[in-house]
């Protein structure tokens, strides 16, 4: 098992709590995701995962959030 990571992001324009619960349940559901966390109030997104795997795991999040609210950014 791989060394875990856990990283922060600031997102922009997110725009409903129930679209950030949306989020986070398919971010978890991402091979190699331990845990993540998706704060509408804050805006901000946790996401515990694989070190080794954590450029793939960010570009399938990004995916998966593009989906849900296609105007929120996550800001790197």
């Amino acid at each position: 098992m791989g060394i875990k990571m856990k990283k922060k992001f600031k997102l922009e324009d997110l725009d409903c709590a129930n679209c950030a619960a949306k989020m986070e349940d398919a971010i978890k559901k991402i091979e190699g995701v331990n845990d993540a966390s998706v704060s509408f109030l804050a805006q901000k997104m946790t996401i515990d995962a694989q070190d080794d795997m954590f450029d793939d795991i960010m570009k399938e999040v990004i995916s998966v959030c593009a989906k849900v609210e296609p105007d929120c950014k996550i800001l790197m």
